[in-house]
Parts: C-alpha cells; structure tokens; sequence
C-alpha cells in the first residue's frame, strides 16, 4: 500500500498550538464537562439510589418506548433512503430537485413545528383527526405520532450519506451486471449495496443517534403520559421538573451511554471507510 502524501505545515508553531488548544479547550468544555457533569451527579447519592432509579418501572419503559421508535425508524429510513438515493443517483426524472429539496427540509425545519404539523394533520380536531377517531385510530398522543414524529426529523440523515456517493459511484457498474443478464434484484444486492454498505452503516448510527435524544417533535406529539408515551428524554424532564435531580440525571446518564456507543461506532465505521478508501486509491495506483 502507497503512504498518502504529506505535506509541511505553513504555519508557525506558535499558531498551531494556539488552535489545538482552543480545540481541546472547546470540546472539553461543552462536550467532555457536561457529560462528566451527567455522571457525577448521577451517582452523587449512590449506587443503591442510581440502580433504584434506572430500574424504575417508568424508567425501563420509556427506555424501551426509546428503542423500539428507534429501530422503527431506522427501519422506515432504511427503506425510503436507499430508494430515494437509488433514484436521484442513478435516474434523471422530473422533480428530481424538488425531491433532494424535500429531503432537506428537516434540516431546516425546528422539530417542534414538525410537531405541531403532525397535531395539525392527525389532531383530534386536524385534517384526518376526526375519520381516525372514528376509525378507533390514535395516531398524536399515541406511539404511531412519536414515530411519525421521528421518522421525519431524521430522514435526511441516511439519504444524505448515500447520495453525493451514489452520484460519484455513477452506472456503469450497474449497466454491465445487467448487460450480464443480472436482475435488477441481483444488481441491487451483488454490485449497488456492497459499494455503498459503509456509508450506509454510518447514516444509520448518525440517525439512530437523533432518534433516540429527539425531545422537540416528541414532546408536541407524546402527551407525556407516564408509562405509555414518555421517551428518555421526555422522562429526564418531567423528573427534573419534579426537582428530583438525582434521579433525572441518573436517567440521563442511560441516554450518555447510548451516546457514547454511538460515538464508538462512528469512530469505527470512519476508521473502515477510510481503510477501504486507501486500499481503492493504492489499486489504482497499482493499475
């Protein structure tokens, strides 16, 4: 494998100490403090009492309520992501614009009124609030809205990692396995999905890591009925509101934690596509 070329540093030392540490100063302030912050006041009364308090009936509900809007999600997302990069990448259509536009829109819309729109279409008093009802339909206040209400706010993320890739990638691979006698089946699993398998990956946790700390869009559309519709996040407020600190931030150490592996992962999967990046150019190279 050919060492990627390096080149000298242009500026002076003294610079380049005062930016690394106004780098390390900034991460550990608002990053690093907060979450040691989290985690001394979790355990600030104990052991017994942060057990007692991540093992709470209402607890281990909303962290099961958490994980099952994620993995739901992160289904949806799975499935709308790689048809709509599929179709923008590898297809020019009308509305191909608008549709990267429409992808976007979270990104530019604040989650509570993401919330709000859904109370607005599927309300008691919304667009289709009162033929659900009638139907023995909940979809606000219920765990259909929660989802609903995270699916959208995290669309974007796994769509946006497959796309600029996919439109680099082009079609000719693609073209010559059909031209093969492949189908599009056997395309799609055998030349498209291994090319793009790590950017997948890595928009996947991205976006598994905004499901599981979405607060705004949920907290419109839960209701915070404790024991049914109350996420971590949601939960750590209302115990905080309470002033039952310690057991809010013992809550919210579950989420740091979820966090942390997050981190890992993505740390894991940038270290694999960047393997995989440099073993590409080296086989050029070779070529």
């Amino acid at each position: 494998m050919t060492t990627p070329k390096t080149f000298p540093h242009t500026e002076p030392k003294w610079m380049q100490n005062t930016l690394i540490a106004i780098s390390v100063g900034f991460v550990g302030l608002l990053i690093l403090l907060p979450v040691v912050a989290v985690f001394t006041e979790a355990l600030r009364k104990g052991l017994g009492f942060y057990w007692k308090s991540v093992s709470d009936p209402l607890a281990l509900s909303a962290l099961r309520l958490t994980l099952f809007t994620a993995v739901v999600t992160l289904a949806a997302n799975l499935v709308f992501a790689i048809a709509a990069s599929w179709c923008i990448a590898k297809f020019n259509f009308p509305g191909k614009n608008l549709l990267m536009t429409l992808i976007d829109i979270p990104f530019a819309v604040s989650p509570v009124i993401s919330g709000l729109i859904f109370i607005l279409v599927f309300g008691a008093r919304g667009w289709f609030g009162p033929a659900l009802h009638s139907a023995g339909l909940q979809i606000v206040f219920a765990t259909p809205g929660i989802i609903l209400a995270t699916v959208f706010v995290t669309f974007p993320f796994i769509a946006r990692e497959l796309i600029p890739l996919m439109q680099e990638q082009g079609t000719e691979e693609e073209e010559a396995a059909i031209l093969l006698g492949a189908s599009a089946w056997q395309t799609f699993l055998r030349v498209t999905l291994p090319n793009i398998r790590w950017a997948l990956v890595y928009g996947i946790v991205l976006a598994n890591a905004r499901a599981m700390g979405e607060f705004g869009a949920v907290s419109v559309v839960s209701g915070h009925v404790r024991g049914r519709t109350n996420t971590l996040p949601l939960h750590v407020e209302i115990l905080y509101n309470e002033y039952n600190f310690a057991a809010a931030f013992a809550v919210a150490s579950l989420l740091a934690l979820l966090a942390v592996v997050t981190l890992a992962a993505k740390a894991v999967l940038e270290w694999r596509l960047r393997v995989e990046q440099e073993s590409a150019v080296a086989e050029t190279g070779k070529a």
